[in-house]
């Protein structure tokens, strides 16, 4: 299935949005400036697979060999859509970083 172009950059948009501002919540309360950019690729696995979570515990070898069939089988838009999400998680260190640097505590 192909995907129009103005609903890839929508949707890299919205991820890029929706990871700095998760990211910018979760530095604020855990003080962890890059809590968010260690979580993005866990996030992106749930995305991404359709295995259950357990399943890498009690079948490892054909979790991850199904995770790594879907990776290598994502489209150019995914691929897109995902790592501008990963952008906004990184962009939501740098600005917490900043404000910390400003002088504002709260962050």
């Amino acid at each position: 299935m192909q995907m129009s172009l103005p609903v890839v950059l929508i949707s890299m948009l919205l991820f890029f949005v929706l990871f700095f501002g998760i990211g910018f919540l979760l530095n604020m309360l855990l003080r962890m400036t890059w809590i968010m950019a260690i979580l993005c690729p866990i996030v992106f696995i749930f995305i991404i697979d359709d295995v259950p979570w357990t399943s890498y515990f009690s079948n490892p070898a054909a979790s991850f060999s199904a995770l790594k069939h879907k990776i290598l089988s994502l489209a150019l838009a995914d691929i897109l859509i995902l790592s501008s999400g990963f952008i906004g998680a990184l962009c939501a260190g740098f600005a917490i970083r900043t404000l910390r640097a400003k002088g504002y505590q709260m962050f």
